[in-house]
């Protein structure tokens, strides 16, 4: 495996902005920090960057508050590398971040290439080529697809006419520029553009079109993340692990029922230190022994008063943001429940619903009895069995 090569004084400077929110995607990370396989965006995009032929300065652009797990990241890829890497704070519009990336090139940088972290999947041939052609041309360059749909124009809902889309090309990262006549153009600029390419354009700069590629598409949408997740698994055989936890409380009388994370009324509630969800601490105990963090207990002991009274979702979140850390995604979860109440039947949909939406996964409820044996059939407690499968496409841990 080839990468990128350290050189106290490169010539060329890659700026990876991976600063933005994410929204579109619904993630509550910042859209570089999403896992794809168990392993941020970021991570993947970096790959990319430092298998190029170039010896460059890489200089990552991430949200304030994610600078040090960038820098983690950036220098975990890196590798030897890594005195190649600079982290600076990004900006609220990708304009100011790129210029943060500017300001924070060293002095003998002459070509700057300027990448979407989210196009994470760019081949490193790409990075090389748009390299060599600002080194041919001196001019902007930038890679882009032929389009392959008939684009009409709209008006007021109607379809008025047809564009030649012979004309027309989607346009891609890495996009290269001297960085001189870049510098100057971000120095000049008085508006707002939606790529790097239309600002050298309008400082009257040249802008130079090569061939892109299908690679190099934009996780934009929780589509394109399930694109994305669906070619790694195609090129890439994953890793699978299995967990399994158990969790058992004894009814309370004086506290309420909350189980599977749901509330139930009118019926009696479990003894513990929290809520008492004995569904969802076995299927936090199933997906940390499955990726070899240990278990509930001492991820989140009694002492902890911050998980007093907690309920289930509380550790399910904290759980699941444990596991893919670890670099994995979690395929599905599998519960029996045994007890004689509550009747799970009349509410498995719902429950199966919630679970779902906590987890990120599909989640499978049963329920059964113990046939009076036991402390489960004397009606003194429930006990619950959580199964998980866990994938791990290539390894972003060393557990």
């Amino acid at each position: 495996m080839r990468f990128l090569r350290p050189n106290p004084e490169p010539d060329v400077g890659i700026i990876v902005v991976a600063a933005g929110s994410g929204s579109r995607l619904g993630h509550a990370h910042p859209k570089a920090f999403v896992p794809v396989s168990g392993r941020p965006i970021l991570v993947h995009a970096l790959e990319g960057v430092f298998r190029c032929g170039e010896s460059a300065q890489v200089v990552v652009v991430a949200p304030a508050d994610w600078v040090d797990e960038a820098r983690a990241l950036a220098t975990e890829v890196a590798g030897a590398a890594h005195e190649s890497v600079t982290v600076v704070i990004g900006s609220d519009s990708r304009q100011g971040s790129v210029a943060a990336g500017l300001a924070a090139l060293a002095a003998g940088v002459r070509i700057v290439l300027v990448h979407d972290a989210a196009r994470s999947f760019t081949p490193p041939a790409q990075f090389d080529a748009v390299v060599a052609a600002v080194r041919q041309t001196g001019s902007g360059v930038i890679p882009g697809l032929a389009v392959a749909d008939t684009i009409k124009r709209v008006e007021g809902g109607l379809a008025v006419s047809t564009v030649d889309r012979s004309e027309l090309v989607a346009v891609q990262t890495p996009q290269g520029f001297p960085r001189e006549q870049l510098v100057a153009a971000y120095a000049d600029a008085s508006a707002d553009h939606t790529d790097d390419a239309a600002l050298f354009a309008a400082a009257g700069h040249p802008v130079v079109v090569i061939d892109g590629d299908a690679l190099a598409f934009k996780i934009t949408t929780p589509w394109d993340l399930r694109r994305a997740e669906s070619l790694l698994a195609a090129v890439v055989p994953a890793e699978t692990r299995t967990g399994i936890g158990i969790d058992v409380h004894a009814f309370d009388e004086s506290s309420p029922l909350w189980l599977g994370g749901v509330f139930w009324p009118g019926e009696v509630g479990l003894a513990g230190h929290s809520d008492g969800d004995a569904v969802s601490h076995a299927i936090c105990d199933a997906l940390l022994s499955a990726s070899g963090l240990g278990d509930l207990g001492s991820n989140f002991g009694t002492s902890d008063p911050r998980f007093a009274d907690a309920h289930g979702e509380v550790f399910l979140a904290a759980t699941v943001e444990l596991v893919e850390a670890a670099g994995f995604a979690i395929g599905n979860v599998s519960v029996q429940v045994v007890a004689n109440h509550p009747k799970i039947g009349t509410r498995r949909a719902e429950i199966e619903t919630r679970l779902s939406a906590l987890v990120g996964a599909p989640v499978s409820v049963a329920a059964t009895t113990s046939d009076g044996l036991g402390f489960t059939g004397r009606g003194d407690g429930i006990s619950v069995v959580a199964t998980c499968l866990l994938q791990r496409i290539r390894s972003g841990s060393t557990r």
